[in-house]
């Protein structure tokens, strides 16, 4: 029997039925596995819902009326000012309305439809809502449903280091000022949030900062791969947990956490927001609905009691920008793991450190992933060798198994007794050519999410005419109607599988023979939509194991005869 065979086609086979289930699913069917969530509405701006206010689980409720804001939402909502803010790497646009962040621009990374317009992170406008706010609870205190105004100072960072925004607001004798402080060269932002007593009585108020965002999914994802989109939240206790839309809609969501440490997020393909505390306390950490197609993630901050006449301060930083492990890895404790490289992490991360060492005397990520590629290849050259070896040994001895097949075909248990004789006297292990490419798989699997996964290849050259390794390759342009880009590397990559499938052993069995003759074509078919970096390291993989594959097959021939 041979198992590499069948494990081959169950490769197949399995490729086959995820392809159908996601073409299924980008062109609007129904998934096969399990049943469509509700189609999403369009988001509700944050600052009109009474939810968007949180609340503290082990606290009364405070009210969140219209009537906590001086003049009512409605009203003030007409007053507030928007104040854009410059930096060298971030345009923000933050709304006197409550001190929110309603839109930052990446000023360093290009949209992916339009690049000569940067990547917008924070938006808020018709069909989509993705801003961070803050404010006090706890009592009827400003929040980000209340008006502040903004002291004078530069709105750019121009040639200085350092600049600040500070805002002020009052209500009630409780004054709330939120300054937030710009670095160069710095995608995290200083958050403080000060409070001033002037109530004439004891004030026990929390500090909430919330990132809010609508469940719709990324203009251009793929429907043949996926990546998360949704909350994070990280403790030192329960570590790195992502909670998607779905779970917060069905209300399956972990419960608020309290903890001393920690942070939130909210992560997508190649770009994340976050929030950690820096003032000490039992902060708790929360994921939330706020209203249809509309959630939170965010944490409280308890600032204990402030006397009649006495002010207290809550210190924290934001994070919006880029997934660029070095930024991830100084911001928060293993805040890098928003870099989703999925369950095979642990060989992911040395495979990127690697990848960043040889793009450090490079300076080109193609090339990077090439020299990659030629190492790891290098790494499982013994593996891949005793493989080849062992594919060469069943081509040889592919006319007798045919015979055997033949002369036994109406009685399979002789039939096997006649293979495994075969085996026996040829000296073949037929898990030969099997076991050295299963342990290669994880490393392949990893490096596989390392491509997908760094921002670093986002619009990143190779040469000619690759001008975005995260992007399909698509020289020849696309064909109509379904949209489906076609490129030179996928077209490679076809030619290289056919060659292989040509210099391995042809199964006896006629239909196993014409599914391995096919699976090029379908496996080329899936590769015109992946980013080209994929396709480039399947390529350069490919003509590789070519090569070893003939010298090995040659040698075995030549010793045979």
């Amino acid at each position: 029997m041979d198992i590499k065979r069948t494990v081959l086609l169950v490769v197949f086979s399995l490729s086959l039925l995820m392809l159908w289930e996601n073409w299924s699913l980008y062109n609007g069917g129904s998934s096969m596995f399990a049943p469509q969530p509700a189609a999403p509405q369009a988001a509700a701006p944050a600052a009109t819902s009474d939810a968007s206010v949180p609340q503290a689980t082990a606290t009364p409720a405070p009210t969140a009326s219209g009537t906590d804001v001086p003049g009512g939402a409605a009203s003030a909502a007409a007053q507030g000012e928007k104040i854009t803010v410059t930096t060298d790497l971030l345009k923000l646009d933050i709304s006197t309305m409550g001190g929110e962040i309603t839109r930052a621009e990446l000023l360093k990374h290009k949209d992916s439809a339009d690049d000569s317009k940067p990547v917008v992170l924070f938006e808020s406008g018709a069909g989509r809502t993705y801003v961070g706010q803050s404010g006090l609870i706890g009592g009827k205190f400003p929040n980000h449903r209340t008006l502040f105004a903004a002291r004078d100072g530069a709105r750019a960072l121009g040639t200085g280091n350092t600049l600040t925004l500070v805002l002020d607001a009052e209500q009630d004798g409780v004054k709330l000022t939120k300054t937030f402080t710009f670095q160069r060269g710095q995608y995290e932002i200083g958050l403080r949030h000060e409070v001033a007593n002037g109530s004439g009585a004891p004030i026990s108020p929390s500090v909430y900062v919330q990132l809010v965002r609508d469940g719709s999914k990324l203009e251009g994802e793929s429907a043949f791969y996926s990546t998360f989109t949704g909350p994070a939240v990280y403790t030192d206790a329960d570590k790195f947990r992502k909670v998607s839309f779905e779970d917060i809609e069905k209300g399956k969501q972990p419960p608020a956490a309290r903890t001393p440490d920690g942070w939130i997020a909210m992560v997508q393909h190649y770009f994340v927001s976050a929030f950690a505390p820096l003032s000490k306390g039992a902060h708790e950490l929360f994921t939330r609905r706020i209203d249809q197609n509309l959630y939170a993630v965010g944490a409280i901050m308890p600032m204990g009691e402030i006397a009649a006449g006495a002010s207290a301060a809550q210190d924290g930083k934001l994070f919006v920008g880029p997934q660029e492990s070095a930024k991830l890895e100084a911001f928060a404790t293993d805040f890098d793991l928003v870099k989703d490289y999925g369950w095979l992490t642990i060989v992911a991360k040395p495979i990127f450190w690697l990848m960043d060492q040889i793009h450090k005397l490079l300076g080109n990520w193609g090339w990077t992933i090439i020299v990659l590629t030629v190492l790891i290849k290098l790494a499982f050259f013994p593996l891949s060798a005793a493989s080849y070896r062992s594919m060469a040994k069943m081509k040889l001895v592919t006319p007798k198994m045919t015979a055997i097949r033949e002369r036994h075909k109406d009685n399979p248990q002789q039939m096997n007794a006649a293979m495994m004789e075969l085996y026996k006297t040829e000296k073949i292990n037929p898990l030969g050519g099997c076991l050295p490419i299963v342990v290669q798989i994880p490393v392949f699997i990893a490096l596989y999410w390392v491509l997908l996964a760094s921002v670093e290849m986002r619009h990143a050259p190779w040469l000619g005419w690759i001008h975005d390794l995260s992007a399909p390759d698509d020289l020849f342009g696309t064909l109509p109607g379904i949209d489906m880009p076609i490129g030179l590397l996928p077209i490679i990559m076809a030619a290289s599988m056919y060659v292989q499938t040509k210099l391995n052993p042809m199964p006896p069995d006629p239909i196993q023979a014409k599914v391995m003759m096919f699976m090029p074509i379908v496996f080329s078919f899936m590769f015109f939509f992946f980013p080209s970096g994929l396709v480039l390291y399947w390529v350069v993989n490919n003509l590789l194991s070519i090569a070893q594959q003939w010298v090995i097959t040659r040698q075995s021939e030549a010793g045979k005869a």
